[in-house]
């Protein structure tokens, strides 16, 4: 709340009535009564994501829906370890601080009610909902921006061209006012990079690996982003904020 005030995101009050409304327990029977649906975002391990479920599965009521926050997995690789898989799908935010975009992507034995249900929830909460009629991992967005971050990641691991010269092309030519690397810092650069060698061990491919290792060098020094006040940029006012960036008139804040 902090982090969100200080870039101006939302006022001191704004935040403090938000955290007022969000209760928290470690107690998971606690945490599962009288609920009508499970958020998950454990790491992406299909394993750690069934054992998850299926724990809650014998304590929430029958009609709780089940939903996973996952960015690359797919509901249906451990939809039957939940011992609910037709109340199964994933529901998948993106930066809510840039984006009111949210994912809903059912697998083959969801019913159809429950991404009724669960899409009426995201319009109620004013989110844009994009409801994906076949599973697709990454999503839509994402398999768009995969492609993005993975050119962004070769140009800069490959010695191509800096970070700050890589962002302003994009934000340039595209009047974004951020930059691939920008959008890494929002996500967590610790994410990018799970994502990263997740693909990289799939697919076997040398550039993804030797991207994964680059980004692995700002996850070792814990440089992760807008969460840690510094990653590619500093935060809470990143030199592509600044007035003069566009023209290369602030220089020496990202970290190549």
């Amino acid at each position: 709340a902090e982090t969100l005030v200080k870039m101006g995101l939302c006022t001191p009050e704004q935040a403090a009535s938000g955290l007022s409304r969000i209760r928290t327990t470690s107690d998971p029977a606690q945490a599962a009564k009288d609920i009508d649906l499970i958020s998950e975002s454990v790491p992406e391990d299909p394993k750690l994501k069934a054992k998850v479920f299926a724990q809650f599965h014998t304590l929430c009521p029958e009609h709780t829906l089940f939903t996973t926050n996952t960015s690359t997995l797919c509901p249906s690789q451990f939809a039957e370890q939940t011992g609910r898989p037709e109340k199964l799908l994933a529901f998948h935010f993106h930066d809510l601080r840039i984006s009111p975009v949210v994912d809903i992507m059912p697998h083959p034995g969801t019913d159809p009610a429950a991404v009724r249900s669960v899409e009426a929830f995201a319009k109620r909460m004013g989110l844009i909902a994009i409801v994906l009629m076949r599973e697709n991992p990454g999503y839509v967005f994402n398999a768009m921006f995969s492609a993005l971050l993975l050119s962004a990641q070769t140009l800069a691991a490959n010695g191509v061209a800096s970070i700050e010269d890589i962002d302003r092309s994009w934000m340039g030519v595209t009047n974004m006012p951020i930059g691939p690397f920008g959008l890494m810092d929002s996500v967590g650069i610790d994410t990018v990079w799970k994502i990263t060698d997740y693909w990289a061990r799939h697919t076997g491919e040398p550039q993804r690996a030797k991207n994964a290792a680059y980004l692995k060098q700002y996850v070792d020094a814990g440089t992760l982003g807008v969460k840690t006040g510094r990653g590619f940029y500093s935060y809470p006012n990143p030199a592509f904020r600044r007035p003069g960036f566009l023209r290369g008139e602030v220089q020496g804040e990202a970290v190549s």
